[in-house]
């Protein structure tokens, strides 16, 4: 029996190969980003450009709907207009031709343009910081956040194999994971707030109050709509809502990239479900390290609601 063979944008796809990681400035990233990392450094931003930025799995998706749906002043007819890998220019990934690497996609969308990045801050391209862009930073409590992105690991073959979770897990606290530490990416970028145009959030607060950090962004942004929009935002930006949503939950990628039937690339969107991965035993030892790598820090994360 042949291979169901997908075609995704004019090419033809029986198999996809896991792609490995090359460190850049010490960061380990996909190895098509260390090949193109100079037109990724030398990206020139815009002064309207408004960054996204986060962890991996630290509520990107959500984060971008939310802003797309501000911008739009709440008409779902435009904030469908197509996929989210179509809408957001993710700046330094190089996806499969014909798609445009992000950096490319980010040059030929008209102004003003939502760009995505799991970059830490010491490396986003300067012209964002030089152009004083607008910056929204999403950060996740890490247990709930390495989970998520165990099974991201698992169902998307951009991404090396993520082993089991015992090991992936040692691979996150180690921060030789794609994109690095969580610890030092959400410090870095909090330590970076107070000095440059970034609004930074909690993924646990968006859950807690979607309503108020939906306001929040809304300030952020200038942007001055009425309570009805609001809702309106509020409710298209719900994750059941969007789980059932192609535009948002991913389902436009052909499975030899994204296998949903491994692991949906929304999941549960929910804060505490560590608990159901975590062991008794890896939790007292994650709590103690976690400890020592934050022990210096500000920064405060709500486990569960």
């Amino acid at each position: 029996m042949s291979a169901t063979v997908y075609d995704f944008q004019g090419l033809k796809l029986d198999n996809f190969e896991r792609l490995k990681l090359r460190p850049v400035e010490g960061i380990p990233l996909i190895e098509t980003t260390a090949d193109t990392w100079d037109q990724v450094k030398t990206f020139q931003a815009k002064s309207d450009d408004l960054l996204i930025a986060t962890y991996p799995r630290a509520g990107t998706t959500w984060m971008q709907e939310i802003v797309d749906m501000i911008n739009n002043k709440g008409n779902i007819e435009k904030c469908i207009r197509g996929p989210m890998h179509d809408r957001f220019p993710f700046i330094e990934i190089v996806p499969l031709p014909p798609s445009p690497s992000g950096v490319k996609h980010a040059e030929q969308m008209q102004s003003p343009r939502i760009i995505k990045t799991h970059l830490p801050f010491q490396l986003i391209p300067k012209s964002f910081l030089e152009e004083k862009c607008k910056i929204i930073y999403v950060a996740r409590n890490a247990k709930d956040n390495a989970v998520s992105y165990y099974h991201f690991h698992q169902m998307n073959r951009g991404l090396p194999e993520p082993g089991t979770w015992e090991e992936f897990l040692k691979k996150f606290q180690e921060g030789t994971l794609c994109w690095g530490s969580w610890y030092a990416h959400v410090q870095g970028w909090w330590d970076a707030k107070d000095h440059h145009n970034i609004l930074y959030i909690f993924y646990e607060d968006i859950k807690e109050s979607p309503r108020r950090e939906i306001q929040r962004v809304m300030q952020f942004l200038n942007a001055d709509l009425p309570d009805n929009i609001l809702e309106k935002i509020y409710q298209h930006t719900s994750f059941e809502f969007m789980k059932k949503n192609p535009m948002t939950n991913y389902s436009t990628i052909p499975p030899p990239i994204f296998d949903h039937t491994i692991s949906a690339f929304m999941r549960k969107g929910i804060v505490g479900g560590w608990k159901d991965s975590f062991s008794p035993s890896q939790n007292e030892a994650f709590d103690k390290d976690y400890m020592r790598k934050m022990a210096k820090s500000y920064l405060m994360f709500k486990w569960e609601l």
